[in-house]
């Protein structure tokens, strides 16, 4: 409570954060106004729990062919809420009904890659991750949608055609490569003469 009355001595705080050091005053007050403060009490650590916050801003992508890379936002240590803390990465290809689960135990870690010659390039994958101490494991993000990594383009453009424009320039074009999981994002092309 904000006020206690004069003749208690005692009173329980509430709403604290676990695993988290604190140190108390105590300030008397009567009708004139505030007192001093007392001298801080000796630093009490509250108790561990269960971590409650999930990692944010899950994402990933890119990497080498055959790789999954999922990065996410550490999770502050004021809120991993005891030792022992660590990271749960939860997957699977999109319409697939079970999980692969990976513990990553860093806390500072903020990426996961997984390595697996069968996946194919730019393949979806559902991606959750979560986070643990040794007390258990705590809550999980919502679910992200991340491509694996990608392959070289297997099509080559379409359509190239070449006019002079003067003595010593050629204009050179060529249809555009649509976007799909054979051909990637197409980032840029090279134009080679012989």
């Amino acid at each position: 409570p904000e006020v206690i009355n004069g003749r208690t001595h005692k009173a329980t705080v509430v709403d604290l954060s676990p695993w988290v050091e604190y140190e108390f005053r105590v300030v008397a007050s009567n009708s004139v106004g505030i007192g001093e403060p007392s001298r801080p009490s000796a630093l009490l650590r509250t108790k561990a729990a269960v971590p409650a916050v999930a990692p944010t801003h899950i994402s990933g992508g890119g990497g080498s062919r055959s790789e999954l890379v999922i990065t996410w936002e550490p999770v502050s240590e004021e809120l991993q809420n005891g030792e022992g803390f660590g990271y749960v990465v939860m997957f699977r290809p999109l319409g697939s009904t079970s999980w692969t689960k990976a513990v990553v135990a860093s806390v500072e870690s903020s990426k996961y890659v997984y390595r697996n010659e069968s996946i194919t390039p730019l393949s979806p994958f559902e991606v959750k991750v979560g986070v643990y101490n040794n007390e258990g494991e705590g809550t999980l993000s919502s679910i992200s949608i991340i491509y694996s990594g990608e392959d070289e383009p297997q099509m080559a453009p379409a359509g190239a055609s070449a006019l002079s424009v003067s003595a010593a320039a050629v204009e050179v074009s060529w249809l555009p490569i649509p976007w799909n999981r054979h051909t990637g994002r197409v980032l840029g092309y090279e134009v080679r003469d012989w």
